[in-house]
């Protein structure tokens, strides 16, 4: 779906000429969290999943106090944790991104109020720009009690926000085993900056970061894959 989707939304989007169905995401500046979360000291571990893991993988790679990002499928079964599999629907996967980080330098909600500003609008069910199907559902994956609270406490905080006029659809899921994608998807924006889908959807992504949030924007991709 995202491939045969991609050739018309992407090329449109380049041209000026997106569809209502794949419109430009639009970044917006969430608000500051609430609740901050108290994570205490040595690398935390944290799953979102927000449609395309190439671009959410590509936003987070150059967040500072990030030390991993791993694109990779969460939800389904081991046998089913393909792309292959999970892009026919049915497998109820998400396309993830596991990252690792460092709450001294980067807290966990600060990590949500960059995602949905930047990476993921809140409000669609089953989408992110071009892409559609439940694999591209936005989600939060918390590894522990303190993301669990902390995402509560923001998604509830951003529905009474007023930022977004539709509904937050955004939702929790429960942990379950994250299952790394194929070599060729990690760091895919390092690798393929001049892809028609990387220059439409993703790259615009990375500069809002860096405009909204300068402070915690790095230039240089953090790189995980081969």
């Amino acid at each position: 779906m995202k491939h045969i989707l991609f050739a018309l939304a992407a090329a449109s989007a380049l041209a000026g000429t997106a569809s209502p169905a794949a419109a430009l995401e639009e970044p917006v500046n969430a608000p500051a969290p609430e609740r901050v979360a108290r994570e205490g000291a040595g690398l935390k571990t944290a799953i979102f999943a927000g449609g395309c893991f190439w671009g959410v993988e590509g936003v987070f790679s150059h967040v500072k106090g990030v030390k991993s990002a791993v694109s990779g499928y969460h939800g389904g079964a081991g046998q089913t944790a393909t792309y292959r599999a999970i892009i026919s629907g049915g497998t109820n996967h998400a396309e993830s991104v596991q990252i690792t980080y460092d709450p001294y330098i980067i807290r966990y909600d600060e990590l949500l109020r960059i995602f949905f500003s930047v990476v993921a609008d809140p409000t669609l069910i089953n989408r992110q720009g071009p892409d559609i199907g439940t694999h591209y559902r936005t989600a939060l994956i918390p590894t522990n009690d303190e993301q669990q609270e902390v995402a509560e406490a923001y998604l509830a905080q951003m529905a009474r926000s007023g930022v977004w006029a539709d509904p937050i659809a955004a939702r929790i899921e429960p942990l379950r085993t994250f299952y790394p994608a194929e070599a060729y998807h990690q760091d895919y924006m390092l690798h393929n900056p001049r892809s028609a889908y990387i220059m439409a959807w993703d790259a615009p992504k990375v500069a809002a970061l860096e405009e909204i949030f300068p402070r915690d924007f790095k230039a240089e991709f953090l790189a995980d894959g081969p």
